[in-house]
């Protein structure tokens, strides 16, 4: 069963980390410019399906009243460590850029 919950948490966090990367933010931040509008629908698709998989395999496992419970938690704490990672992220190449102007 634990084995399941991991799948499930790293499918979730590679299901958001795709629909970050999917934000003309984060490609301003992590590639200097915006991708092209067809990677960025590839990446809010791979992200979505990412997303419906990990709630298919924990509803299959569970069923569907502790299935969503669960699901719930691993994609809040999925989307938590996305976002602190792209805020830590974001701080490393600004402290990398000050040390390069001094």
């Amino acid at each position: 069963m634990a084995s399941l919950h991991l799948l499930t948490f790293v499918i979730c966090i590679a299901g958001f980390l795709a629909l970050a990367l999917a934000t003309e933010r984060q490609q301003q931040d992590l590639f200097g410019q915006a991708l092209p509008s067809k990677a960025t629908r590839a990446l809010r698709l791979l992200g979505w399906s990412a997303l419906l998989v990990a709630l298919y395999a924990i509803v299959q496992a569970q069923g569907w009243g502790m299935g969503l419970v669960s699901y719930s938690g691993h994609t809040s704490l999925a989307a938590g460590v996305v976002f602190g990672g792209l805020i830590t992220q974001s701080r490393v190449r600004v402290r990398v850029r000050v040390r390069v102007r001094r």
